[in-house]
């Protein structure tokens, strides 16, 4: 059987499980979670986990971007690093990296042959948790030094929540996920804060004082010392373009150079920063400036084309929309935008709709190829409640061609945002184009 055939067979595998991101929200909130599958999956593979130091990262926005950040600095600092992310946007193989590379799909192919029998013993593992096994597992087999996890959902329940991590690092919050965390800023942190473990350092970005309250009671409950980002470790902004930014720590200097793009970036560098240092993991200013300088983390404000502007985001909920609406207004202050828009169906969508109104010359609404992707008739119909001038394309491919015709008529910028799903097929459809160009 050649190697393609075979990685597909093994996402076939995976896939044949529950997988909870492929569900509607109603399921979700009724699914079983609970971590006593995985300690018991993990102990039976002999405990991968507990053969490499781990940074532990929860939080509702900007996870993503501090795993990166801290895989990156560990890198340069001599570390064979692992880094597990979800969800994926190409290619499966993505949440599983060491080096900043994918693991192979061989490699995949033969963890999953590897870990079957295991399965095999242990009833109502998820594809997540038998994706996170992997992940383990590859990180040990192929002799990482450190690994960045960031959670899947939430935290207390997550199947990541078995590591005894050297941090644990909490970044925004923001009301998401809310038929499963709960329907307040409280209850939301309350599940997050449960990957604060007894003893170990923890780490948070800047909260409201709702999140923030139940932060520092788990910290204080968990004897775990805290490192609040704005309090603790102090940062300026100095500048930004669309090369990036440059912002400098109270404590050092020298400035550091940033490619992600929006401030709630630096407030990310800033965590990632307080992060590596709480680990006590041997990774020095200087090589953290040098990682932070080089990370590379896909659909988040990514610029892929600057005239007329190609603009790739992962923003789902109203506080990642504010955001990005302040982003845009940082670097393309005169300049409207064409939305490729599709969402999940338990996404709060009018209030991102507020939040994005003023730049919106028109919604391009679409749906991705995923269970959970709302109709676009219903986006549409909320679209008019909102005065939003708008059309359908149904094909993502077909959105993203609209929106360029319509862009090179008026220069106005071409953004897809309010679903990873819908970007991912963005980011598909768009590197097509630019190869048959």
């Amino acid at each position: 059987m050649d190697i393609e055939t075979a990685y597909n067979k093994a996402l076939d595998y995976l896939y044949s499980f529950v997988d909870y991101s492929l569900k509607h929200s109603s399921e979700l909130a009724k699914a079983d979670f609970n971590l006593d599958r995985m300690f018991a999956l993990m102990e039976s593979l002999g405990n991968p986990q507990n053969k490499y130091p781990i940074i532990h990262v929860a939080g509702t926005k900007g996870k993503g971007s501090t795993s990166a950040l801290c895989a990156a600095a560990l890198q340069v600092a001599g570390y064979k690093v692992g880094l597990y992310t979800s969800p994926h946007l190409e290619d499966y193989v993505e949440r599983i990296q060491i080096n900043g590379e994918p693991i192979s799909h061989e490699q995949l192919t033969s963890l999953v042959e590897e870990i079957k029998p295991f399965v095999a013993k242990i009833a109502l593992l998820t594809t997540f948790e038998i994706t996170t096994a992997l992940s383990f597992m590859a990180f040990a087999k192929y002799g990482v030094d450190a690994a960045v996890f960031e959670v899947g959902l939430g935290g207390r329940l997550d199947a990541t929540n078995i590591v005894t991590p050297k941090v644990s690092v909490i970044t925004s919050l923001s009301y998401d996920h809310m038929a499963v965390l709960g329907d307040t800023l409280a209850k939301i942190a309350g599940e997050k804060a449960g990957i604060i473990k007894p003893g170990v350092p923890v780490v948070t970005a800047p909260q409201k004082n709702e999140a923030l309250d139940v932060i520092l009671r788990v910290a204080k409950l968990e004897n775990a010392e805290l490192t609040l980002v704005g309090r603790d470790i102090k940062f300026k902004f100095i500048e930004s373009s669309l090369d990036g930014q440059k912002f400098i720590f109270h404590n050092s200097r020298k400035a550091f150079i940033l490619p992600l793009l929006g401030s709630y970036q630096i407030e990310n560098a800033a965590t990632a920063y307080a992060a590596l240092k709480a680990s006590e993991l041997n990774v020095s200013d200087d090589q953290i400036r040098k990682g932070f300088a080089q990370v590379k983390w896909r659909a988040r404000f990514e610029v892929a084309r600057r005239d007329p502007p190609v603009i790739f985001d992962s923003a789902h909920n109203q506080d990642s929309f504010a955001k990005l609406r302040e982003t845009l207004q940082t670097y393309f202050p005169d300049k409207m935008v064409y939305l490729i828009f599709g969402a999940s169906e338990d996404k709060n969508i009018p209030s991102m709709f507020a939040e994005m109104k003023p730049k919106i010359r028109k919604l391009i609404v679409t749906r991705a190829d995923h269970p959970r992707a709302l109709e676009v008739e219903k986006i549409q119909e909320l679209a008019r409640q909102t005065e939003i001038p708008n059309e359908a394309v149904s094909l993502v491919s077909a959105a993203l061609e609209r929106a360029l015709e319509l862009s090179k008529k008026d220069g106005s910028i071409v953004l897809s945002a309010g679903s990873m799903f819908v970007t991912a097929e963005v980011m598909t459809a768009w590197t097509k184009l630019k190869n048959n160009e």
